[in-house]
């Protein structure tokens, strides 16, 4: 009978080789098991996961888990991810026949608040796109900036944008998103226009620089010394950006992502094509990115509907 601490390699491998889930969200699932796996020896059954059957735990050891996180001070939202990965540890479990049930299934997540991020006006991403600063790159900051203002992307899929996935006489993004789904996704003229500009930078920072690894592809996106560039590295630049645009530095790059989601909607786009180019696998997951002002509903509604009016005037 398989160890807790066996069945929790087995599942990272599980992530890592098969799912091929990305090396950040891998590390994710591993420090919140492990997180389980210390509240397992020290506060809950007192023995050592590698020598605790799989088996032994139960629902009990769960809720205690989720309770003691919650007495920790924990935000519901961080609550829920711990939850989610045990769902996932032990759903996994269930179909290699490691155990009979799910001990996490049925649990209730923890209540989480609806937020957005926060979407740019379109004069205020015009000042952004447009803002000059005196950077090393100049032409790399734009073409990043219209990109990801163009075709939506996450800033962890720009990163892993290779030159070979952009075709530029046709204007298409071959994207690798999440659950190592591929997408293509389309972009403007004006983004076009950036990435045209940049290229013979890039080329000149990537001379002479030899990867370590000849299979990880030629980056799009790179650094001062030629390796790819980071997220980390995309929001920095962003940070400096919205300085010289004088917007707020508290802007996420994540905001562009909705920015332009939102921006598509206003402007009658469906929402089925958003979730495409989005690369969600729910619609219920675009329309949380997609929000449109009340007051433009109201507007459509009343230009619209026959019954919006009275006979007698507009409606009180």
């Amino acid at each position: 009978m398989i160890s807790l601490s066996r069945a929790i390699d087995g599942f990272e491998s599980h992530v890592a080789d098969e799912r091929r889930f990305s090396p950040r969200t891998v590390l994710a699932y591993r420090t919140d098991l492990d997180r389980f796996t210390d509240f397992w020896e020290t506060e809950f059954a007192h023995e050592p996961a590698g020598k605790t059957p799989l088996s032994r735990v139960d629902t009990l050891a769960v809720r205690s888990y989720l309770a003691h996180l919650h007495r920790g001070r924990l935000a519901n939202r961080s609550l829920a991810r711990h939850l989610s990965t045990l769902r996932s540890f032990f759903r996994w479990a269930c179909r290699e026949g490691h155990l009979q049930k799910n001990p996490a299934r049925g649990l209730p997540s923890p209540r989480i608040p609806r937020t957005l991020p926060r979407a740019l006006t379109l004069p205020d991403t015009e000042r952004l796109l447009d803002a000059r600063e005196e950077t090393l790159v100049p032409e790399r900051e734009r073409a990043l900036f219209e990109l990801l203002y163009a075709t939506g992307l996450r800033v962890s899929e720009a990163a892993g944008l290779d030159v070979e996935d952009v075709d530029l006489s046709a204007r298409l993004l071959r994207v690798t998103g999440k659950g190592n789904r591929e997408r293509i996704v389309p972009f403007g003229e004006t983004a076009l226009e950036a990435l045209r500009e940049y290229l013979p930078s890039r080329a000149a920072l990537r001379h002479g620089v030899e990867d370590d690894d000849p299979e990880s592809g030629e980056p799009l996106f790179v650094n001062a010394r030629g390796g790819r560039l980071t997220t980390r590295s995309m929001a920095r630049l962003l940070k400096r950006r919205l300085r010289a645009a004088g917007l707020p530095e508290e802007i996420s790059p994540h905001a562009l992502r909705h920015t332009f989601a939102t921006h598509l909607l206003q402007a009658g786009a469906d929402l089925r094509a958003i979730q495409e180019l989005l690369g969600h696998a729910s619609l219920s997951t675009t329309q949380r990115y997609t929000s449109v002002e009340t007051e433009r509903l109201l507007a459509i509604y009343d230009d619209a509907h026959p019954r919006a009016r009275t006979a007698h005037g507009p409606p009180h």
